[in-house]
C-alpha cells in the first residue's frame, strides 16, 4: 500500500519537484518533465523518453550522460500530454533533431505522435520508435501491438549510447529498432499496486496465487496460478522467452543475451536473486552466453509486488555485435549507472521551452454572454466528473489501469480554471473553451485527456468569437469533434471506446437540429442515444487500448471512456434544457 502523500491530486507534482532536488547534479525541471542538467554536444540527437509516473526509474531517473537528454512525465499511470512532450523536447534539442521513444500504450501514442507532428511542423526533425517487448499482451503475428515494459531499458539505452557515438537521427532510429526487435519480456505479480489516497489496489491476486502477464499500469494478468517456487518461476519465465526468439538468433549456437530481472515495486532483492540463480542456470544450460545480468528494479509499477524477465538478445556470437559495442556506453543517471563517465560542465538552469499561450482577444458582447454558457457547461462537467469519480475508476480496474476517473477529475479540474480565467479576460465563446480544451489535454494527459482535448478544440472552432453561436454551429462543432477523435484515436464504432458512445451523439444531434429542433431538445435526444450506445458497450470485446488484452474480463461492463461521455453530455443537456426554461419563463 501507499502511505506517504500529501493531496493526492498533487502527488506527481510533488514527486518530481523532490526528485529534482535530489538530483540537481543530473537533471533540471522544464515543462512537462526533466531534461539533463549537463550540457551535451551540439547536432547530438536528443532522445526524449517518457510516460506516466509511477514507474521509477522510469523515466526520469534515466535521463543523464550516457542515457537519455530528457523525460516528458505524466500523472500517474497517465501519459504525458502532447504540450508536455513537445515542451521537454524542445528543451532538451542540441540541433541534431529529437528521437522519441516511450512504451507502447494507446495514450502515449496519440500524444507523443502530436508533439512529433508538432515539433517537425516547426522544421525540428522527428522520429519515434515504440517499445513493443511484453509478449503476453499480442501474439508473434501482431507484436506492433504489444505493450513496453521493462524492455524500455534496453531500447532506451541502445538509442541513447548511439546518440553518444555521434550516429545521426536516422541511424539511431534503425538501431533502436534492432533494439526492440531482439527484445522480449514476461512479467507476473503477487499484488496489485494502490496508488495515492486510493482505499484499495487497482487488482487484487487471491492469497497464495499469482498474476501472469499482468501490465505495469495495474492492468490484471492475463491469467492466474498458484505460486510457484523460485526454481518453478525461473523455469516459467525462462522457458516463455526461449519458445519465442527473434529472427536470426539461435540459442543452441552460442547467442549472446542480456538478461534483466526487473523488480516491479515490493519485491525484495534477495528473493530476485534467489530466481535469479537458476534463470542463469536455465539459459547456460540452453547453450546461451550470458552478457551483463541486471537484477533489479528499472521499471516499476509503483507498491506491486512482482517480477518481470527481459531478455535483450545481441547480434551474434562469432560476428562483430554493434548493440553489444552499444550496450558497453558508459552512463551515469540518478538510478542507472554503467562504467566512468567524465564529469560534464552544467547548462543554463534559466534555459528551456515555455509553451506559453497568446493573451486573449476579446470577444464581441453576444460572444462573450455565450462564453457565460460555455463556463456554466464545464462546470456542469466538473461536477459530473466529481459525482462519479470512484465509478469511473472502478470501471475501468476491470479490464484496464483503474485512472480513468481520476484523469477525468484533473483534466475537468483545470479546464474549469482556465475557463474561468478566459472569461474573466472577456473572452468569447470559442476562445473560452479552446482554453478548457489546451488545459484539460494538458493536465490530464493519458487517452481521455487526448481525446477530449480534441472533442473540445473541434467545438470551440465553430463556436468562434462573434455573435452567438446557433444549433447548427454547435451540431457541426460536435461532427467535428466525432470526426476528429476516430482520425486521432483510429478507433471504430464496436472497438470499446469512447467512440461508442459519441458517434451516435454527435448523428442524432445532427439530425435533430436539421430537423428544426432546438438545441436543448435535440441535445437531449442526442445524449439519450448515447447513453443506450455506452451502455450496450458492456457486450463488446474490447479491440484497441489497455483493455484489449484482457478482453473478456471486459465483459459485462461498460467502457468507461464511453460511459464517462454519457454521464456528461446528459448533465450538459440538463443544463440547456433549465437555461431554455429560465429564458422562457
Amino acid at each position: 500500500m501507499t502511505r506517504l502523500w500529501n493531496d493526492p491530486a498533487d502527488f506527481a507534482d510533488e514527486m518530481i519537484a523532490g526528485f529534482v532536488a535530489a538530483n540537481e547534479r543530473y537533471v533540471r525541471r522544464v515543462t512537462g518533465g526533466v531534461v539533463r542538467s549537463t550540457t551535451s554536444p551540439t547536432g547530438q540527437v536528443a532522445v526524449v523518453v517518457g510516460g506516466g509516473s509511477g514507474h521509477y526509474p522510469a523515466f526520469a531517473g534515466l535521463v543523464g550522460p550516457g542515457l537519455a537528454h530528457g523525460a516528458a512525465m505524466g500523472n500517474l499511470f497517465a501519459s504525458p500530454s502532447a504540450q508536455q512532450v513537445y515542451a521537454v523536447a524542445k528543451a532538451a534539442d542540441n540541433g541534431g533533431g529529437v528521437f522519441l521513444t516511450y512504451g507502447n500504450y494507446a495514450g502515449d501514442v496519440l500524444n507523443f505522435d502530436a508533439a512529433q507532428e508538432r515539433l517537425r511542423a516547426e522544421g525540428v526533425a522527428c522520429e519515434t520508435v515504440t517499445v513493443t517487448d511484453d509478449v503476453m499482451s499480442a501474439t508473434v503475428d501482431e507484436k506492433h501491438r504489444r505493450r513496453g515494459i521493462a524492455g524500455d531499458l534496453t531500447v532506451f539505452r541502445v538509442a541513447a549510447a548511439a546518440a553518444e557515438a555521434g550516429y545521426d537521427l536516422a541511424e539511431v532510429t534503425r538501431v533502436a529498432r534492432l533494439a526492440n526487435e531482439r527484445t522480449r519480456s514476461f512479467g507476473v505479480a503477487f499484488t496489485g499496486c494502490t496508488l495515492p489516497g486510493a482505499e484499495a489496489p487497482l487488482f487484487t491476486v487471491p492469497e497464495g496465487r499469482m498474476a501472469v502477464g499482468l501490465g505495469i499500469h495495474g492492468e490484471p494478468g492475463i491469467h492466474e496460478t498458484a505460486i510457484p517456487t523460485a526454481d518453478e518461476l525461473a523455469e516459467l519465465l525462462v522457458e516463455r522467452l526461449l519458445g519465442e526468439l527473434p529472427d536470426g538468433v539461435d540459442a543452441a549456437r552460442g547467442a549472446r543475451v542480456v538478461p534483466i530481472l526487473n523488480g516491479l515495486g515490493s519485491l525484495k532483492y534477495e528473493e530476485m536473486f534467489v530466481v535469479y540463480r537458476r534463470i542463469a542456470q536455465l539459459l547456460t544450460g540452453a547453450g546461451v552466453e550470458i552478457v551483463d545480468p541486471h537484477v533489479g528494479e528499472y521499471c516499476t509499477s509503483f507498491d506491486m509486488a512482482g517480477t518481470s524477465l527481459t531478455l535483450f538478445w545481441l547480434d551474434g556470437a562469432e560476428q562483430h555485435s554493434e548493440l553489444e559495442e552499444l550496450w558497453g556506453t558508459p552512463v551515469d543517471t540518478p538510478a542507472y549507472r554503467r562504467g566512468s563517465v567524465a564529469p560534464r560542465e552544467q547548462t543554463d538552469a534559466s534555459a528551456g521551452a515555455d509553451d506559453a499561450l497568446a493573451a486573449i482577444e476579446p470577444g464581441d458582447e453576444a460572444s462573450r454572454d455565450a462564453a457565460q454558457t460555455v463556463l456554466a457547461a464545464v462546470r456542469t462537467i466538473v461536477e459530473t466528473v466529481d459525482t462519479h469519480v470512484e465509478e469511473l475508476g472502478r470501471i475501468d480496474a476491470i479490464a484496464g489501469d483503474g485512472d480513468h476517473g481520476i484523469g477525468m477529475q484533473r483534466g475537468s479540474h483545470a479546464a474549469l480554471a482556465a475557463a474561468t480565467s478566459a472569461v474573466d479576460a472577456g473572452a468569447g465563446a470559442g476562445t473560452t473553451l479552446a482554453r478548457a480544451a489546451h488545459a484539460w489535454s494538458d493536465r490530464a494527459g493519458g487517452t481521455s485527456g487526448a481525446l477530449w482535448g480534441v472533442i473540445l478544440n473541434a467545438l470551440a472552432a465553430k463556436l468562434g468569437d462573434e455573435g452567438r453561436p446557433e444549433s447548427r454551429a454547435v451540431a457541426a462543432g460536435v461532427a467535428a469533434a466525432s470526426r476528429g477523435v476516430t482520425d486521432y484515436g483510429k478507433a471504430e464504432v464496436g472497438d470499446k471506446t469512447l467512440v461508442d458512445a459519441l458517434v451516435p451523439f454527435s448523428t442524432t444531434l445532427t439530425h435533430a437540429v436539421d430537423a428544426g429542433a432546438g438545441l436543448a431538445s435535440a441535445w437531449r435526444s442526442a445524449a439519450d442515444a448515447a447513453t443506450r450506445a455506452a451502455a450496450a458497450t458492456a457486450d463488446l470485446l474490447p479491440r484497441m487500448g489497455r483493455a484489449r488484452t484482457h478482453g473478456q474480463n471486459s465483459v459485462g461492463t461498460p467502457d468507461p471512456g464511453a460511459h464517462s461521455l454519457a454521464l456528461i453530455v446528459t448533465a450538459v443537456g440538463d443544463l440547456l434544457a433549465t437555461q431554455k426554461e429560465n429564458a422562457d419563463a
